[in-house]
């Protein structure tokens, strides 16, 4: 039997690794686009397919992950939530056309939606007579995510010049094993006493609605606007968010409580953090496109050029935690709105013929505030929320995360997409 604090160790070192995974793979498949298209011969369009489809599954089973955990077990879940996630980096590894390479990725994220609630009960589990230490022990784990997420273009663009886009997914085989073989020994925790329902109903509206909102935007400018499948895809869409909301006004223990929406902090840090990603994902992803379709930048050099961005997100997810403290929650999450106003406003006034040294220098200044907006959302919300809500208030702070990114890859695309310089 594993006495205490090995069995935090254990747990904190299998969970961060996991959680890496998780975050490199929403950012790391930016800098293989281009090779991507040319493999398996896709439009933009289709690039939007393939990194949305793992955002999109991760966002909209994020919530039931809770409940499943709660059901099942957290370490029954993580585990099968951890090898769902290293098979299906392998089935995209030795994916040879795009349908399967999308739902692969879309298998992905569903094993993320599994892993990371679960990954989280085993650590409230583990540090449950430590409070101290599970305050830090959540921070390492989001800590190391972030630097996942912003190592992802560079840590790209070495494994693609190396080995081909292929091995961005492979990679994650002998680190998911790893991270198998640390959960192993994990005792099995307890389920909980009144485990929550699952809101099949409402599961299914929410996967329903995102799927036809960011597909309506990712097919819009191709198909046109105004085409039959487009207007049919907007009516199903709006319908599925209104029946959504009805089941979840109607339902015992809904996916999603609405009640929680009457606090306004979480109002805000919801809508922050849901822009904050539409945001970067869509920069993100429409400047790797830019970097080597016109500039014509290898993987490695455009995982590179993203430097300033990603350095500087690492550096403000690690200043987060004091800044909170020194200033306070709403007022760093004001600091990083203007940062992003500083930043994004010389981008507007750049042209299709821009050289990259115009395009690297507001850079820092959006890496910083995406690397403070999250920590200072997150510590906000869980400063106002009530204990037996904090999980589900995190979990919907997570899924406007997913959604903001999977908005961001389907708005900045479509408008390359329609030849427009965004």
């Amino acid at each position: 039997m594993l006495t205490a604090v090995p069995l935090q160790r254990r747990v904190l070192a299998a969970t961060s690794l996991s959680y890496v995974l998780v975050l490199l793979d929403t950012s790391i498949v930016n800098v293989a686009l281009e090779r991507i298209a040319a493999s398996l011969h896709t439009g933009i369009a289709g690039l939007q397919w393939i990194v949305s489809a793992y955002t999109l599954s991760f966002a909209s089973l994020l919530l039931s992950g809770g409940a499943l955990a709660d059901r099942f077990g957290a370490r029954r879940l993580y585990l099968a939530g951890l090898v769902l996630f290293t098979l299906a980096s392998l089935l995209c590894g030795v994916s040879g056309d795009w349908a399967t390479l999308v739902a692969a990725r879309g298998l992905q994220g569903i094993g993320a939606a599994l892993l990371v609630p679960g990954s989280l009960a085993l650590i409230n589990q583990a540090f449950i007579n430590d409070p101290a230490g599970r305050v830090a022990a959540i921070g390492l784990w989001a800590g190391c995510g972030g630097i996942a997420m912003a190592a992802g273009p560079l840590v790209g663009g070495v494994l693609i010049e190396g080995f081909g886009w292929r091995s961005i997914f492979l990679a994650n085989l002998p680190l998911g094993m790893i991270a198998i073989g640390l959960s192993a020994r994990l005792p099995t925790a307890e389920h909980a006493s009144q485990p929550r329902a699952l809101d099949l109903s409402g599961q299914g509206c929410a996967i329903l609605a995102l799927a036809t909102l960011i597909g309506g935007l990712i097919e819009g400018p191709v198909r046109g606007w105004l085409s039959p499948p487009i207007l049919m895809t907007g009516l199903l869409s709006l319908a599925a968010w209104m029946t959504f909301l009805r089941i979840e006004v109607h339902q015992r223990q809904p996916m999603l409580p609405l009640s929680l929406f009457s606090n306004r902090v979480l109002r805000a840090c919801v809508a922050v953090s849901l822009v904050s990603a539409l945001l970067v994902y869509g920069l993100v992803f429409l400047l790797s496109l830019y970097f080597q379709r016109v500039l014509g930048y290898s993987p490695l050099r455009t995982g590179l050029a993203f430097l300033p961005l990603t350095a500087l997100t690492s550096l403000g997810s690690l200043l987060a935690s004091r800044l909170v403290k020194a200033w306070g929650s709403t007022r760093l999450i004001g600091t990083a709105l203007l940062l992003y106003l500083a930043g994004f406003g010389p981008l507007l006034f750049y042209g299709p013929a821009t050289s990259y040294i115009w395009i690297a220098l507001p850079m820092p200044v959006i890496g910083l505030a995406a690397g403070l907006i999250t920590p200072a959302a997150t510590a906000a919300l869980m400063g106002t929320v009530n204990k037996d809500q904090a999980g589900i208030a995190a979990g919907t702070l997570n899924a406007a995360r997913q959604v903001g990114a999977a908005l961001g890859v389907a708005l900045f695309g479509g408008l390359l997409a329609a030849r427009l310089w965004t």
